[in-house]
């Protein structure tokens, strides 16, 4: 069977771990050459020891211009093209409640989850636009559509990034370009050991607890998995999706289309009850 990414050239911001790791994997599973970029360097020289002529790492701090600007250079002199543009580095950020936000930490967190969005795609789009193809694909959340899952910076950056990946969408579709944004929902990764101030393996060791403690939140009942992320992105990433554009994709297990509610409770609602009434007296039937 064909693979669905040979000959591809993908960048990857923050391919270490979680889902930008799984996503690695994936691609190069299906035939892509991919650069990783990220700032846990230990990690990347390790990955290009295992992956070999297939892998390249990049140093790079997204809410820095000159770094990503340097990765998407790399993936092209390396790899002489670029396919797919992933921006998926994250943080968890600054949280507290609105009076309590501390500056620093809101540059800090919009550096990383909307400025890194922002140059991930300056930088990418040229490139595409002269190959005139490509796919980028943005993270954006569940709490970037929904209000109530994540802290208020955080969750104002992932909306900001549904509406950006719609409006250059409109913008560098004649290019040939697709712009996508996946919206993650509960899914075991280390971002959220890392929120907890845990050192790196700590963090890691972390991302398996979270399995159990997400598996009952949503109608389908297991964690989400980087996997899950990954196997989105190889959609967005490849030929099968060229006819999609501007969409936001929630991966959340539908855990955002609604409250979950078993038959009996339904059984017993006052709305179900009140249209019941209503139709038997329409009806005339006593």
């Amino acid at each position: 069977m064909a693979k669905r990414l040979q000959g591809k050239v993908a960048l990857i911001t923050g391919g270490t771990s979680g889902m930008g790791r799984g996503t690695v994997d994936l691609f190069v599973d299906q035939g892509a050459r991919v650069l990783v970029a990220d700032i846990l360097d230990d990690k990347g020289a390790l990955m290009e020891q295992e992956f070999g002529s297939s892998l390249a790492y990049a140093h790079c701090d997204v809410a820095i211009e000159s770094d990503v600007k340097a990765a998407v250079d790399l993936a092209v002199e390396r790899f002489g093209r670029l396919d797919c543009m992933f921006n998926n580095a994250g943080i968890g950020g600054v949280s507290g409640a609105i009076e309590e936000i501390d500056m620093e930490g809101f540059d800090q967190t919009v550096g990383v989850l909307f400025k890194g969005v922002v140059l991930g795609m300056k930088y990418a789009m040229p490139v595409m636009a002269e190959q005139g193809s490509g796919s980028i694909i943005n993270t954006s959340s569940i709490a970037g559509t929904h209000g109530g899952y994540g802290p208020h910076i955080y969750s104002g950056c992932k909306a900001a990034v549904v509406q950006i990946t719609k409006t250059v969408a409109l913008e560098v579709g004649p290019k040939g370009i697709r712009v996508n944004a996946i919206c993650p929902g509960a899914i075991a990764t280390s971002i959220f050991g890392r929120g907890l101030g845990l050192p790196t393996e700590a963090a890691d060791r972390s991302a398996k607890l979270m399995e159990g403690a997400f598996q009952s939140l949503q109608p389908i009942k297991r964690s989400g998995l980087p996997s899950d992320i990954a196997k989105t992105a190889l959609f967005l990433a490849s030929d099968d999706s060229t006819f999609v554009s501007g969409q936001a994709i929630a991966v959340d297990g539908a855990l955002t289309t609604g409250r979950e509610r078993d038959l009996e409770e339904m059984a017993e609602s006052p709305i179900a009850k009140a249209l019941g009434e209503a139709f038997r007296e329409a009806m005339g039937d006593d």
